[in-house]
């Protein structure tokens, strides 16, 4: 049959979402306002690694979960994955996937296995990295196949390294690489955050602001760099990705913008401590709501 073309035309894109952080910068909430924008109503999927610290998030958003346990091989990623996309979830949030890298079975457990199998001599340290690295380029070729939107979550760990100064004495600084930031590096294969349609970096210092790994020139307006990302931008991303032309996000309503502000309560715990619908309360009364919440129980006194 001879090759042919035709008008490009782009409709029903996959997404493939990267969120890196470490403890405290809010990546998990984040993916599941992602993934709940993308998701327009409709319960998404999260594979969980982290011992069900996903189910924290259960009053607050609409989703199914599943336990993904050692051993962390690419293969049991692609496999709930895979099992994910056939049960026909529109976004899957997978919640880590450095445990690929790093965890109990990952990749760099394989590494360690092949080398001793091969006798543990340094001339076959290299060869030793040919079938994890091959299994792991297998788990990211699935991942470009599958129907579903994907938004991965990676822990983000601070390093450091030996360096010579312009006095050519040996000095620490902290770590600079292409995905890191302020010496904070994604736990994964080095390459994957390329690979995806967009990838950010989240600092504790500033839950959930996006500080960009990649990000093409198409969807630097669907998130704004001053403020964290919420379900906006996931709506946004779903229109582009079916086809729509970017959009500025819209302003914020108030009400959004004190659901943002009350940051780990949920909608209905606003709504209870005010005793009246968020859009009708005054400042005085939000404050008083959020002293109410934030006040520590009886139980923990």
């Amino acid at each position: 049959m001879p090759f042919s073309f035709r008008p490009a035309v782009r409709e029903n894109v996959g997404l493939l979402l990267g969120l890196a952080g470490s403890s405290g910068s809010g990546k998990t909430y984040t993916a599941m306002r992602l993934a709940s924008g993308i998701a327009a109503g409709k319960p998404f999927a999260v594979i969980d690694t982290e011992a069900g610290r996903a189910k924290h998030y259960a009053d607050a958003f609409k989703f199914d979960h599943g336990d993904l346990k050692p051993p962390f091989s690419p293969s049991a990623y692609s496999d709930a994955i895979a099992a994910a996309d056939s049960a026909g979830y529109p976004v899957i949030v997978v919640d880590s996937c450095s445990h690929e890298h790093a965890g109990e079975g990952g990749i760099l457990d394989m590494q360690e296995a092949e080398f001793q199998r091969m006798g543990a001599r340094e001339a076959v340290k290299m060869t030793s990295w040919i079938k994890p690295k091959g299994e792991h380029r297998k788990m990211v070729s699935k991942l470009l196949q599958v129907r579903a939107h994907l938004i991965l979550c990676f822990r983000a760990e601070e390093k450091i390294e030996m360096v010579r100064n312009a006095e050519g004495k040996m000095e620490v600084r902290k770590k600079q690489t292409a995905t890191g930031l302020d010496g904070w590096v994604p736990i994964c294969e080095k390459n994957l955050p390329y690979e995806l349609t967009a990838s950010f970096l989240l600092m504790a210092s500033r839950p959930g602001v996006p500080l960009p790994i990649k990000l093409q020139e198409q969807h630097k307006v669907l998130f704004p760099l001053d403020k964290p990302i919420t379900e906006e931008s996931g709506k946004l991303l779903a229109q582009w990705a079916a086809g729509g032309a970017p959009k500025q996000p819209s302003p914020q309503s108030r009400v959004a913008k004190i659901l943002e502000r009350f940051e780990g309560f949920n909608e209905q715990q606003i709504v209870d401590a005010l005793g009246k619908p968020i859009e009708q309360a005054s400042r005085d009364e939000l404050n008083a709501a959020w002293t109410k919440l934030s006040a520590p129980s009886e139980q923990e006194l």
